[in-house]
This record gives structure tokens, sequence and C-alpha cells, in this order.
């Protein structure tokens, strides 16, 4: 079947392979890459809402926040393009550098491709950490985020390919773990720095990334390639030694076989992009872009970026806004623990769709609070309905974390087959950091014009996101990546049109002369 790549047998063939311990440390050390883009996210929030770092680099909103003359309204004190960019420059260098690394993935290997990323991340932490300027920081930022592109491309692909499948889903959001974790990590330090004497704080949050970004560093020299990598650049014995250590079987040839004959059919596809937009990968492409945009447009990273920044808007204190962050990060870890043991045991559409109803209860009852206690000048909020809040928070993190976190990434990792894996990855991922930027960039400025009305907008696409799983995405749990045409698209109700001239295809490869069939 061409689901995966490679031609399929049609009795469903499932490979011999064991959990080997070897898979297990190589996909922890490979998603470390995670760890080091949930710092990332979360450190950003904590530092644009510490006083000395606003001085230094944003003095324009260090005195609309602590002017007490200021006639400003509650929601607009942080609203500022060019705050807004320090934290949303990251994903757009992210978005540029994804295509670049498509190549790298492909041409020099997923290991390599991590190695790369790795030293991004290390030479933009030093000139965060050392910024004297505005221009010093936000390249910094920039190298981060060409690191993210780096790490985003590999990382997912990485864990797909080398995980049996049995336990993909499981292994493959060990990435989303450790974003959860470095979120978690970055809440918990900007707490403590936050209490620093002397005013540099925010260096010492923005110097601790190089913990997990020297992590990556190392976990990229000492990880082997994917086998698929590696028959793909034609290292066929390297390879199929690779294949015997991870799968902790000498019963490797049915997979060998199909990996090789995925990279022969590969290396037919020269232009993999142009390959990708065609009828036969349409649905493939249509819902890796859809849930990249859907993910975005949970609000999550609006809450995640900017958590500090929204408790203190709504009347907390600074120690009591870094506390509630903490809080959040903290349950985002544990209910992503809880997607691990239940993707590949209840499936991705019953995770997706419980969810759905769970963000977008909590985001209407937020808006309510909200629109009935914090008023442009005077908040109300109160400590009853500031801890509900905080629930209601918690209560919508936790079900983003067990469905459009993980699942965003791991569902279009485990799709595209091998001849388009590459560039459907990267196209995943500059979708991804191009609405991360969106609104990252935007949110500050929307919380101001729309006010408590932000909530109700976010749980309006929450609803949209919920139908498009209904109706248009399928399930794919313990389906093996190369089965996925037979056994998925061919099998929906829509996408089974897209295979029409499916037998006119080898493994994805075209082998009658056709008319390409319209959309």
């Amino acid at each position: 079947m061409a689901g995966g790549g490679f031609v399929a047998p049609s009795s469903g063939v499932v490979f011999e392979a064991k959990i080997t311990p070897i898979v297990i440390i190589s996909c922890i050390l490979a998603a470390t890459g995670g760890l080091m883009f949930g710092y990332d996210v979360g450190i950003s929030g904590g530092v644009t809402s510490m006083n000395p770092f606003l001085e230094k680099f944003f003095p324009a909103v260090y005195h609309k926040k602590n002017s007490p003359s200021a006639n400003q309204s509650n929601y607009c004190q942080y609203d500022n393009q060019g705050l807004q960019l320090f934290t949303s420059s990251l994903y757009l260098a992210a978005l540029v550098a994804t295509f670049f690394a498509s190549y790298t993935t492909r041409q020099l290997g997923r290991r390599l491709t991590m190695l790369i990323a790795g030293v991004f991340f290390i030479v933009g932490v030093v000139l965060n950490a050392a910024a004297q300027d505005l221009a010093m920081l936000i390249v910094g930022r920039i190298l981060l985020g060409c690191g993210v592109g780096f790490a985003n491309q590999a990382v997912p692909v990485f864990l797909s390919e080398i995980a049996p499948t049995q336990i993909r889903g499981g292994l493959n959001i060990l990435f989303q773990l450790n974003v959860t974790i470095g979120i978690l990590f970055a809440n918990l330090v900007n707490y403590g720095t936050d209490k620093m004497k002397g005013g540099n704080g925010w260096r010492v949050s923005l110097g601790i990334a190089g913990i997990p970004a020297c992590l990556l560093t190392l976990g990229a020299l000492f990880v082997t390639d994917t086998p698929n990598s590696l028959i793909e650049r034609g290292r066929l014995d390297e390879g199929k030694a690779v294949l015997r250590k991870i799968r902790g079987t000498d019963n490797i040839e049915p997979e060998f076989n199909e990996l090789v004959e995925a990279s022969r059919i590969a290396k037919e596809v020269k232009h993999p992009f142009r390959n990708l937009l065609k009828r036969r990968n349409r649905p493939q492409l249509v819902i890796s872009i859809a849930l990249q945009i859907f993910q975005q447009f949970t609000g999550i990273n609006a809450i995640m970026f900017y958590a500090p920044v929204l408790f203190n808007t709504l009347g907390f204190g600074g120690n009591a806004s870094l506390y509630s962050a903490v809080i959040t990060g903290a349950v985002n870890v544990l209910s992503t623990v809880v997607s691990i043991y239940s993707v590949d045991k209840l499936g991705r559409r019953i995770l997706l769709l419980e969810a759905g109803v769970q963000m977008f209860l909590s985001q209407v009852i937020i808006a309510i609070i909200l629109g009935l206690k914090v008023k442009d000048h005077s908040n109300d909020l109160g400590h009853g309905y500031a801890i509900l809040v905080v629930i209601m928070v918690c209560t919508f993190v936790a079900a983003f974390a067990w469905s459009w976190g993980p699942l965003g990434w791991l569902i279009p990792s485990e799709t595209f087959p091998l001849e388009t894996r590459s560039a459907g990855q990267s196209v995943t991922v500059c979708v991804n950091m191009l609405f991360t930027f969106v609104i990252g960039q935007a949110f500050l400025s929307m919380l101001c014009k729309f006010k408590f009305g932000i909530f109700l907008f976010f749980s309006g696409w929450v609803l949209v996101m919920s139908l498009f799983v209904v109706f248009l995405l399928p399930e794919t749990k313990n389906i093996p990546i190369e089965e996925m045409t037979e056994k998925v698209w061919k099998r929906h109700w829509l996408w089974k049109r897209f295979m029409d001239n499916d037998e006119d295809y080898v493994g994805g490869i075209q082998v009658n002369s056709i008319k390409p069939a319209k959309w």
C-alpha cells in the first residue's frame, strides 16, 4: 500500500518487534527537543511580566504598567507590538528554518538535524542571556527559532520511525510531554528568579534554557539514526544492523525489505513538495494543515505564552500570577501523561472529541466570569472567583494536553508516506509556526480589543474543530504506517474519493500514464 511509502502485503502483516531499551532511551533523548521548545514557550510570559526586563527593553510598557495616573484599561496594559515581537519572532524564524530542515532531515538524516537544532539553541541562549539591547535580544530569539524549526521537523519523524507500531502513539507523545515539562520548568524558574535582587533575574531565566539545549545536543550525539533514514541514504547494511538492534529480533527481513522498497520508491520522487500536492496525498495534507491551525486556535499558546501577564491583568499580584502559571504548567504535564497511556487504547478521535467539550465549556465559563467581574478600570474579581478562573484555566489546559497538544503532532507524523514524509512534516511545522506567530503577535492586542470576549473567540474555534474531527478525521490507532491507505483513507466516506486511481500507483508512484484527476 502507498500509505507508508512501501508495498505492504494485502494480508496486513504486523512486523515482529520487541520494546527494546535502546528504543526507549533513544526516544527519551530525542524528545528533549520538546523540552527546549516548551521552555521557550513558558519562559517568555514570565520574563515579559518582570519589571527590570520591561524597564530595560520596553520602557513604554513599564511606565504604562506602573504609572498610577495612566488612564489605561486593565486589558490593555501590556498591549505593545515590540513586546509581542519578542515572543513571536522565535516562531517566525522557526517557520523559515523548517524548509532548510526538510532538506537536512532527508539528505543528512534525522539525527544530524537534531544536532544542528541543538547548536542553534545554545548560541541563541548565550545571546539572550547576555543581551544588552533589543536587537541582541531579538537576534537570540531568532536563533532559538531556527533551533525550534529544525527540532520540530526532525524529532516527530524520528520518534514515529523508530517506535514499534503498538506503542508508536505513546512514544511519539514523549515529544509533547517534554514540551509540557519545559513549560512547567520555565514557570518554576520564573517564580524563583522574579524574587532575585539586582534586577538580573530575567538573565538567569533566559540563560537556564542552556540546560535543555545541551541535553538535546548531547542526545543527538548519542542516539542512532533511524533505519528509514539510513536506508534512504543508501547505507543498507548499517540500516539493517540498526533495525535488528532496535527491534530486538533477528526476524527483520520482511520489515527491512519493505523499507528498502519504500526507499527505492521515495528516490523516484524528485520533487517531494510537488508530489505532496497530488490528489492521492490531499487527505494527509488537508488534515495536517487543519490540525496545526486548530491547535493554535484553541487558544492554548495565548495562555501559555502570557499566563503570568494574563493573571496579572485579571488582578492577581505578581507572585500570585507566577504561582498560578506554575499550577497550570503542572496540570499540563500530568494531563500529557494521561495521553501517553490512553492514546493507543482509546484512540485519537475519542480524546479529541472529549477535550473539545471540556475546552468549550471552560472557556465560556471564564468569559462569563470576566465579563461580569473585570471591567476596564475596575477589578472586582474577588478571591473566590479568582480561584474559579484558575480552576477553569486548568480544566482547559488539561483537556488540551491530552488531545490537541500531542495529537496535533502525532497524527501528521504517522500518516504521510515515506516519499512525502519530510516535505509533509515541513509543511506541518511551517503552518504550526505561522499560526503560533500570528497568535503570539496578536494576542495582547486582541485581549485589549476583545477583553473577556477573547475566550468566546477561542471557544467558537473549539466548536469548529470538534465538528472537523467528527466528519473528516479518521481513526489511526494501531494501524501500521505502511497500511494507512488501505485501512484508513480507502474506508473514509470522503477521503476514499481521492484514492479512486490508487491502482495506478505502486507505493505512491504513478505507473500508468493517465490524466491527473481534478479536485
